[in-house]
């Protein structure tokens, strides 16, 4: 079961909420100056990872082989801290939310609207993944295919 996190009363955001939101506005001032430059996105990225542990860690390195082997198009670019992959206007195409970042009990790899994974009326754009193996790395694999198509 995931930890109770403590809400501020008065913003109604969690710490781990207030932390992400000071994150995004840092990201926002770095990624402004870095441009759309490949290396600088991918460091970013790496950073973020470097900081992560066990299977959070495993998750997100894992997405960078498949963004890499797959989507080569896409720029790495954090996501309120979180690693993600970009298009070329710079827009988030495919992200992981860490487990250890809001405290739950799975990471999260979500999709935002540059991503084509249109499915009819429904479609999902988020996945719990608790592990990384060859069954959800193939999984990952057609869905940024998919994504970039």
């Amino acid at each position: 079961m995931a930890e109770k996190t403590t809400q501020d009363s008065s913003t109604g955001l969690s710490a781990e909420e207030r932390a992400a939101i000071k994150e995004r506005a840092k990201e926002l001032r770095a990624q402004e100056k870095a441009g759309k430059n490949r290396e600088a996105g991918l460091k970013s990225v790496l950073d973020a990872i470097a900081k992560l542990d066990g299977t959070d860690k495993q998750i997100c390195e894992g997405l960078v082989k498949v963004v890499g082997e797959v989507a080569p198009e896409l720029v790495g670019k954090t996501y309120y801290g979180m690693p993600g992959f970009a298009n070329g206007d710079g827009k988030m195409v495919v992200f992981v939310q860490p487990a250890g970042k809001f405290k739950t009990r799975y990471a999260t790899l979500g999709f935002e609207h540059p991503a084509s994974l249109d499915d009819g009326d429904m479609w999902a754009t988020a996945f719990a993944v608790l592990a990384w193996n060859d069954a959800v790395e193939k999984k990952v694999t057609a869905l940024v295919k998919k994504a970039v198509s």
